[in-house]
């Protein structure tokens, strides 16, 4: 095959300006070929003009070749790097780098002379519009208590599920005020992960990181229609979602003493069924220093985003905010070790917690950014950055002081930035030297969400230093989570060539509708658990590889709120980058 061409040479790349290469016949084959997901990954989602765009190939080739799908013809051409070996996927990768061409449209790489191509993409401003608003408007299509309507959720309505207004105390949350058998009112809310239950220590990262991404992003979420019931009103349409959730969480406080409860649950998981089909009591379990130090954290951290907001009724919910936050602070300081240990008729999720001390720290930051008073000398002591997640809370607390307009406040604003920048620094250069260009060098559960952290402490330090040197890291997280992993599959669910049909999420698995509820991150690759689907399901025992699109595998395709929070924050942010 020959091309008739002019050759630019840029370094080590030959960069293809031909209008054509081939002959119609190729041209063709490959405008129909079927998706070589296996040897070429993309970002399925696609890439903005001036982005980095680096695809990896797992295959031999002297050139790779862009080809514009709406004409056949090649546009683009280059050399791929050399070949690199993971011991995490157990396969060799080339990059294939165009980040050069910037024309928007959409695209397909193949590789030269052949008929192997990649699933289709695009190339343009608003490639991560539509995906940014389905992840967020997963949490709509997540509500406990409510009607999900045609108008607001197309094929995925139903009727409403679980109202949660006759909600019993159990035996394990009992006080004197509320003795076991007390019916209580908790409604409204986001169901958890794939099952119908509220976990307060999973709500709170989650409320965390929406309320950061406010904080830090607040025209772009102003600008946000999301056609929920809301929308319209004269309060953002995420921060309408957020107050879903916000609004329960409250009511998980006992208000005659302040402490929390640690969920509000049935007594074991209901069967695949929909949310109104799940009848079973509901109770709320044991109160728990976890729990409450949490919420005294989030409330207090409400407090500041909304004390100043336009809106009288957020001004007025952070009042209420810092007062929970005050009543909790005090019940965790008299309950300063109460482990949530999980009441022998009880068979839901633990979210189980030995260690307290980051729970600590995080509650005491926010207490002392939302009072304006600084805490104790000696306050960072013992304390480092690390990947958030449900149980590692002490970088929420970094976080916030880091990013603190208080001038008070300055010398831990500083010390709290330089230990979020050097952590970052280390997830870069960790990123380095991976052929896949992640961060992630072990797979836990729920691996897409710490990539999706990863890439939110980037985003993070970019703000803190200015420095544009993380976006290509950045970068290449998206492209994982959207395609450019040892899967092949683009991890969020309504979006890619290859995408999760079969997640493990009630709902999706009972409403009658081929297609998951769109929107949401499955977790992942991980080899934590293997044998939770009977009999097993085969599994890749290389880690980056072990996963599978099937509804029993709750431990690499099910979806939590906690998970879809930082994918929000990364898709939220990349979006905001379009002129």
């Amino acid at each position: 095959m020959r091309f008739n061409r002019v050759i630019l040479v840029l370094g080590a790349s030959v960069i293809l300006t031909s209008a054509g290469c081939g002959s119609k016949t190729l041209i063709k084959a490959r405008l129909n070929a079927p998706a070589a997901t296996e040897i070429i990954l993309v970002n399925q989602a696609g890439y903005l003009p001036d982005a980095e765009k680096v695809a990896l190939l797992r295959a031999d080739a002297e050139i790779f070749e862009l080809i514009d799908v709406s004409t056949g013809l090649n546009v683009y051409g280059a050399e791929p790097g050399e070949p690199v070996y993971w011991e995490l996927s157990g396969d060799t990768v080339r990059t294939a780098d165009f980040s050069g061409f910037k024309t928007p449209g959409t695209y397909r790489l193949c590789l030269t002379g052949t008929e192997v191509c990649s699933a289709p993409f695009r190339i343009g401003d608003d490639v991560y519009s539509e995906i940014t608003r389905a992840a967020i408007r997963s949490y709509y299509l997540n509500r406990s208590g409510i009607e999900i309507t045609e108008e607001h959720g197309g094929k995925w309505a139903r009727p409403a599920g679980h109202p949660d207004t006759n909600v019993i105390i159990h035996s394990s949350a009992a006080s004197a005020g509320r003795p076991a058998g007390t019916v209580i009112s908790s409604p409204g809310g986001w169901y958890d992960a794939g099952d119908y239950n509220k976990y307060i220590v999973n709500s709170s990262i989650t409320n965390y990181t929406l309320l950061l991404f406010y904080q830090m992003f607040p025209e772009y979420c102003s600008s946000l229609d999301l056609n929920i019931p809301e929308s319209g009103n004269d309060i953002p349409d995420l921060v309408d979602e957020l107050l879903w959730n916000l609004k329960w969480y409250l009511t998980m406080q006992d208000p005659a003493d302040g402490g929390v409860y640690h969920k509000l649950t049935n007594l074991q998981f209901c069967g695949f069924v929909m949310p109104h089909e799940a009848t079973d009591k509901r109770y709320v379990v044991m109160k728990s220093t976890a729990a409450t130090l949490d919420f005294a954290a989030v409330t207090a951290m409400a407090y500041r985003v909304f004390a100043n907001d336009p809106s009288s009724e957020l001004r007025a919910l952070a009042t209420t905010c810092l007062e929970t936050s005050d009543k909790a602070m005090k019940w965790a300081e008299a309950h300063p070790e109460i482990i949530y240990r999980q009441p022998a008729d009880v068979g839901t999720g633990a979210y189980g917690d030995d260690h307290l001390a980051d729970e600590l720290f995080w509650a005491k930051a926010e207490r002392a950014l939302a009072k304006g008073t600084l805490p104790a000398n000696g306050f960072l002591d013992g304390v480092s950055a690390v990947t958030p997640s449900w149980n590692q809370s002490a970088t929420l607390g970094l976080i916030s002081l880091a990013l603190s307009s208080d001038e008070a406040f300055a010398s831990l604003r500083e010390s709290a930035g330089s230990m979020l920048v050097s952590y970052a620094d280390e997830l870069l250069n960790k990123a380095g030297q991976c052929p896949y260009r992640i961060s992630l060098d072990h797979f836990a559960w729920g691996s897409t969400s710490d990539v999706a952290n990863h890439a939110m402490m980037k985003l993070i330090a970019m703000r803190l230093t200015g420095s544009d040197r993380y976006l290509p890291s950045i970068q290449a997280d998206l492209n994982w989570l959207l395609g450019t992993n040892p899967t092949g599959y683009c991890f969020v669910t309504g979006f890619g060539t290859l995408s999760p049909m079969n997640i493990h999420h009630r709902p999706s698995g009972a409403d009658g509708v081929p297609e998951p509820v769109p929107g949401f991150l499955v977790g992942g690759p991980n080899t934590v658990v293997m044998n939770d689907c009977q009999p097993p399901v085969s599994r890749s025992t290389f880690p980056a590889k072990s996963y599978t699109d099937v509804e029993c595998s709750y431990s690499t395709n099910e979806i939590a709120i906690n998970w879809n929070a930082p994918l929000v924050f990364l898709l939220g942010a990349a979006d905001n980058l379009k002129p």
